[in-house]
């Protein structure tokens, strides 16, 4: 038996109408276009704020809040039972079961919505960018999606590691050992790494850069070396710029050859490390003095990212200009559109944004976005439940987005970060430490430690061992000093531990830092504002006579 209760047809004519002994056909303009903006939507959810704005006008919240909840009751009236097995609503959004919904025709098959006319500025818009790419909607009809191009990142090539010594042990240990690093190295969204089985050809044919560069097409290269010294064995290794040839950092890892394999993970883990931040310092370094049209695609939006977390707010705002000029390049890269979101959650949350509702917003909108692009890509699903966290409190959400995101990748390691964050939010503290601790043995490459060891911070906060939190918070600030929840988790930390100095310092420094920030303003935006944990967090900015606010 079919699931589908609905037909919908978006191109030529617009029709709505129902299936199998429940025959119905929606036929008012709005509620046909409500209907189009849902099935549109990723997961077939809109808030109600954008639904209410995009049909009837910013002008008059009310007036708009109400033609909602009206043309729903129509709908609801004309679709009787139908109703609930296809739509369902709460205070903040509508939800349509694309499951539910059979489609009819096909990109190019007529004009998308031809006719419906409705003249408020956010349809019109809304309207305007679909025609102009019909064919973004191809995966509501079962057809082939046009292609996802990959973000334009560094490329990493890892060589083999050569054996010295005529042992065939260590020429295997040597392959072995870098077969690790690529696995480590790309775990990250912010690296492409060259399969180890195509690095292996030159083990035959020999190293030499100008290789690397026309066979693999790799920007950076990783090469060592296995020898036996005494008793040890000891792998040096070499990180090397393939354009300029240029060495960017060596290393050297040693152990008594008896104990190499089980110690050589913490070594492996400090190079790809080491390798996460040159590449990072070197895209950074490279924009310096550089318009944006003028920085390399594999560099600019490493660059940006890694702006996005520096210490200041010449940094955090060029970093949107990076951000975007990677954009304008690839438009259709999900990851970029998803990284944009993640800059404006930054911004929001550390209450740097000049433009609050338009921001949350955008943020929300780029993560969409991202999704609409590639709805089952991990990276894209957490930075959405993340804006879904942190700018709009809907836990529920955010929660969906972590779990999704995990069952497709168990390894994206920001994902269980920010899933520590949502249990921390919660006061679940020993779920909140053991995703953060988690997150931080799946993220190798880490030049951003501040922002591991402050959410780590958190979740230590949230089970109640306040000493660990405070260490944390402040290994996180002495590496970011800007980040202005680390430095209330610091303040939150400080006062359970009893720490009154840095109690009282930490109070000093954030209203300095931001003098608008209020008891009041806290707990109304706040995710963890409903639970134990964000009661403790009250309790803590009354002591330090945080203004309460209105």
């Amino acid at each position: 038996m079919s699931s589908k209760v609905i037909e919908i047809s978006l191109f030529g004519a617009c029709t709505v109408r129902g299936l199998g002994a429940n025959r119905f056909e929606i036929t008012g303009t709005k509620h046909r276009a409500l209907f189009a903006l849902l099935v549109t939507a990723p997961f077939g959810r809109r808030t109600r704020s954008f639904l209410q704005e995009t049909l009837w006008g910013v002008a008059c919240y009310d007036t708009g809040r109400q033609s909602l909840r009206r043309a729903l009751a129509d709908i609801k009236q004309v679709m009787g039972d139908s109703y609930g097995k296809v739509l369902s609503s709460t205070n903040s959004d509508v939800t349509l079961d694309l499951s539910a919904v059979s489609f009819l025709g096909a990109p190019g098959i007529g004009e998308f919505l031809e006719g419906l006319d409705i003249r408020e500025i956010g349809f019109a818009q809304w309207l305007a960018g679909i025609r102009q790419n019909a064919a973004q909607l191809e995966g509501l009809f079962g057809h082939r999606r046009l292609s996802i191009l990959p973000a334009p990142l560094p490329v990493v090539a890892v060589l083999p590691f050569r054996a010295i010594s005529s042992d065939p042990n260590d020429t295997i240990l040597g392959d072995w050992l870098a077969e690790e690093v690529c696995r480590s190295l790309s775990r990250s969204t912010l690296l492409a790494v060259i399969s180890h089985l195509s690095s292996r050809q030159f083990v035959k044919t020999g190293f030499d850069l100008a290789g690397v560069a026309s066979v693999l097409q790799a920007h950076f290269c990783l090469s060592g070396s296995l020898r036996r010294v005494d008793e040890k064995l000891v792998l040096d290794l070499d990180f090397i710029d393939v354009s300029s040839s240029r060495i960017l950092f060596t290393r050297q890892i040693a152990y008594a050859a008896r104990d190499f394999l089980g110690l050589s993970a913490a070594g492996i883990g400090t190079v790809v490390k080491a390798v996460g931040a040159a590449i990072a310092d070197e895209a950074i370094g490279h924009s310096v003095g550089h318009v944006p049209s003028e920085i390399a695609d594999h560099r600019l939006l490493v660059a940006g990212v890694g702006l996005m977390h520096r210490t200041t707010l010449r940094d955090f705002a060029r970093a949107r200009e990076l951000i975007e000029e990677a954009l304008r390049r690839a438009p259709r890269t999900p990851e970029i559109h998803a990284w944009l979101s993640k800059w404006y959650i930054h911004g929001v949350f550390n209450g740097w944004s000049s433009d609050t509702p338009r921001e949350k917003q955008l943020a929300l909108d780029h993560s969409a976005r991202a999704l609409d692009l590639s709805p089952d890509n991990a990276f894209c699903l957490t930075i959405d439940g993340f804006a879904h966290s942190n700018l709009f409190r809907r836990l529920d959400i955010a929660e969906q987005r972590y779990d999704l995101a995990l069952s497709v990748n168990p390894n994206e390691a920001l994902c269980w970060l920010l899933k520590s964050a949502l249990h921390t939010f919660r006061s679940e503290g020993e779920q909140a430490v053991r995703a953060s601790e988690t997150a931080r043995a799946l993220s190798p490459i880490d030049p951003f430690g501040y922002y591991y060891d402050a959410h780590t911070a958190g979740a230590y906060l949230s089970v109640g061992d306040y000493d660990r939190a405070l260490e944390l918070a402040e290994r996180s600030l002495r590496k970011n000093n800007r980040h202005l929840s680390t430095l209330r988790i610091l303040l939150f930390a400080a006062y359970y531990a009893q720490k009154s100095e840095t109690f009282r310092t930490a109070a000093q420094d954030l209203m300095r830092r931001q003098p608008s920030f209020t008891v009041s303003e806290y707990m109304r935006t706040h995710p963890s504002a409903d639970s134990e944990m964000g009661r403790k967090m009250e309790r803590a900015l009354i002591a330090a006579q945080i203004p309460l606010g209105g």
